[in-house]
């Protein structure tokens, strides 16, 4: 077995950025850049990658990539399409080196019925086009009342994103390598039941070097992330005695309860994205063409305003959840959004040196409360390389990304620990298929990445280094002690409602009902 390949300092940065990030975060990667800012189709929000815990699918690995954040179902009249002159990419890494092994990239396209004449009525002997996007009811796939389709295709590149090996993922039902996206959740006047809608654009897909079947689905689903987002970026302005109280873990509401996104899912057997290790790594990235040029003649078809060409450019790149927002810097923030795993190094400062600590003790009015075990080398284990003997490959070089151990298995949701591997620790028990282990629906990343950001995981770990935390990391380095395990932010993960099978998010709330 190859021996790990020595972190540097840039990269031990990152986990306790990670860990903070989600302890003084937005909803997870909302809106976490200034350039993401100005083109949201193609923000990332949220990474979810686990073993799939729906009966009978235990052996397949289910990723979920969302985008378009905080959307009001009620925003028509033209809704939330993906952007067809972007780049959507689910990355793998199966062999430790920080480099993608496997992109799952998604391209859409947008169109109008009729051959593009799109739904017209006749007015006063006029055919004339109408302003919605419905002509009437919605029930089936392409169905006749939809005045603009949405549809994507699939392709797997195994190999660099840009010069590797591309084939496209296909229908099992019928070949086809076009899937039909369905329209957001207009409401329940145009889309009586939105979930059986929904759900007839499910496919079972086949993928080009793997010999079973996956499922695919991408649309509007209800934004699964739950965080108290004004609070924590107003100074995190709630009092300790809130936040530090296990009783008061649910005492308030969602502040994105409220929202939707767009997913892209795809569930696959685990060893079509194993290599010769069972640990796997995933990231998200988005990008758009290096030139756009508007034009000023759209024309009386459905033409794109915009020209896009050039080479692809990266704008959004999500692994583990809050990164980017409380931990990277505001002047390198972009810079992070295009960079990849592999130039991790580049933000060492911002993991060795963290700031998120020490303003969570100006936010608090807790002075010395931060840990003072430098380099934090619990963060770097349990968020850069992964944890030994739970989920760190057997080459591993240090990197921003969500690590999973596809050979622990994964276990029923009731029976899931909302805290993940911390809460595991807390209760001796036997859940290990959790955050920062991939990431699931139910982990709170809020919660768990504050005990770990103020030190939780030295206490649980004692002297005794079972974790391989480091030799910094002692009990003695954690000011707050064990109050470091009751962090919270008083919004409970656990309790938004999510289906029990793929694609795992909840039905998208009506624009009305």
């Amino acid at each position: 077995m190859k021996q790990a390949k020595p972190y540097s300092g840039a990269l031990a940065a990152v986990p306790i950025a990670l860990a903070l990030l989600a302890g003084g975060a937005s909803a997870s990667s909302h809106r976490e850049a200034p350039f993401i800012t100005t083109v949201p189709k193609v923000d990332a929000t949220d990474f979810y990658m686990f073993r799939s815990y729906e009966s009978g699918r235990g052996d397949y690995v289910t990723l979920i990539a969302n985008y378009q954040p905080l959307q009001d179902a009620y925003g028509g009249p033209n809704y939330f399409a993906m952007d067809p002159n972007a780049l959507y990419e689910i990355h793998i890494d199966n062999d430790g080196d920080a480099r993608e092994n496997i992109s799952l990239q998604f391209r859409f396209q947008n169109a109008l019925a009729n051959n593009g004449a799109g739904v017209n009525l006749n007015i006063g002997g006029k055919s004339v086009n109408i302003p919605l996007i419905q002509a009437g009811a919605v029930a089936n796939v392409k169905d006749a009342n939809l005045q603009l389709g949405e549809s994507y295709t699939v392709q797997v590149v195994r190999g660099d994103r840009r010069a590797g090996t591309v084939q496209s993922v296909s229908n099992a039902a019928n070949g086809s390598t076009r899937f039909d996206k369905p329209v957001d959740n207009i409401g329940s006047k145009t889309i009586a039941d939105y979930a059986t809608y929904a759900a007839r654009h499910l496919y079972t897909v086949n993928i080009p070097g793997c010999s079973m079947p996956a499922r695919l689905f991408v649309g509007q689903r209800q934004d699964p992330f739950a965080v108290n987002l004004g609070t924590i970026f107003d100074l995190v302005n709630a009092p300790v005695g809130v936040i530090t109280d296990p009783t008061l873990i649910g005492a308030l509401p969602n502040t994105i309860g409220d929202k939707n996104v767009t997913t892209l899912a795809i569930e696959m057997h685990k060893s079509c994205l194993t290599g010769g290790d069972d640990v796997i790594g995933g990231w998200t990235s988005a990008s758009l063409r290096q030139a756009r040029l508007l034009n000023g003649k759209t024309g009386s078809g459905h033409q794109a305003s915009e020209k896009a060409g050039g080479a692809w450019v990266q704008v959004s790149r999500l692994g583990m959840p809050l990164v980017n927002e409380v931990v990277i810097g505001l002047k390198d923030k972009d810079r992070f959004n295009g960079s990849k795993p592999s130039g991790d190094a580049q933000f060492a400062d911002y993991v060795t040196n963290p700031t998120l600590p020490a303003l969570m003790e100006i936010a608090l009015a807790l002075p010395n409360a931060a840990p003072t075990n430098f380099p934090r080398t619990d963060l770097v284990t349990t968020f850069l390389t992964g944890i030994k003997g739970v989920n760190q490959p057997k080459v591993v070089t240090p990197s921003e990304m969500l690590r999973l151990n596809t050979a622990i298995a994964p276990l029923p949701f009731a029976q899931q620990n909302r805290l993940g591997i911390v809460g595991n620790l807390l209760a001796r028990g036997n859940d290990n298929a959790g955050y920062p282990n991939g990431r699931r629906p139910k982990d709170d990343v809020v919660d768990i990445s504050l005990v770990a950001v103020m030190g939780g995981l030295c206490l649980a770990n004692g002297d005794n280094d079972a974790l391989a935390l480091g030799a910094a990391c002692k009990p003695s380095a954690v000011p707050l002690g064990a109050t470091a395990f009751k962090l919270h932010d008083a919004v409970d993960q656990a309790v938004v409602p999510l289906l029990p099978g793929f694609p795992y998010l909840n039905t998208p709330l009506p624009g009305s009902k």
